[in-house]
């Protein structure tokens, strides 16, 4: 009798063992799921307060590496150490506040209310900065041409090195232009009032209102 009850306990044991290990596994999806939100990816909203869709930012981004910036009409964007490997835009009225970042392209702003740059940023393209409000830029690096055309705001262009051209042109707000190294020409022409340009180091001519 007992070894004829030993193969059967046997196989009972066995039956419930392939039984548990199914049930972990269709149990494991559903886990992960939950783990990672329902997504196998992070996008920038998940990491960065304020954002709502990849790449665009209504809020801040730190340090951390985004392949690109859009900032929405009428928000404010500010980013604190942050890599960018593509260019950054603002709609209008939109605001950026920008410190210690690298960005790889360029910087484009049409109709925004404030772009500043500061703190170390440097910027691997252009920046151009065309009818909008107040522009700051201090304490950076340019690498191509930094533009300023119709704003209406005030003007702050201090201690950067810009390796391309610096023009500012037909802006309507008090513009200060002093302690940048210039690697091409700088140019102020038709601003409203003239700009103060003092102690800067151009390698390329100096024009109209910001002749020597």
């Amino acid at each position: 009798m007992n070894r004829n009850r030993r193969p059967i306990l046997v196989l009972a044991v066995g039956v419930l063992l392939v039984a548990a290990v199914s049930c972990g596994r269709s149990a494991e999806p559903a886990d992960r799921s939950a783990r990672s939100g329902g997504s196998g990816t992070t996008s920038l909203a998940a990491s960065a307060a304020g954002t709502a869709a990849p790449g665009h930012c209504a809020g801040t981004i730190g340090d951390r590496e985004v392949d690109e910036v859009r900032v929405p009409a009428g928000a404010t964007c500010t980013l604190d150490g942050t890599v960018v490997d593509g260019n950054v835009s603002l709609a209008h009225g939109a605001t950026l506040r920008a410190r210690n970042v690298d960005v790889d392209g360029d910087v484009e702003a049409e109709g925004a209310e404030y772009v500043e740059l500061r703190a170390g940023s440097r910027i691997g393209g252009n920046v151009q900065v065309d009818t909008g409000g107040a522009v700051m830029v201090t304490d950076s690096v340019i690498d191509g041409d930094l533009e300023l055309e119709q704003n209406r705001g005030a003007i702050a262009v201090q201690h950067t090195h810009v390796r391309g051209n610096l023009a500012a042109d037909e802006n309507r707000g008090p513009a200060t232009i002093e302690h940048n190294d210039v690697g091409g020409d700088l140019t102020c022409e038709a601003n409203g009032p003239a700009p103060s340009v003092t102690d800067n180091d151009v390698s390329g001519n100096q024009e109209d209102q910001c002749a020597r």
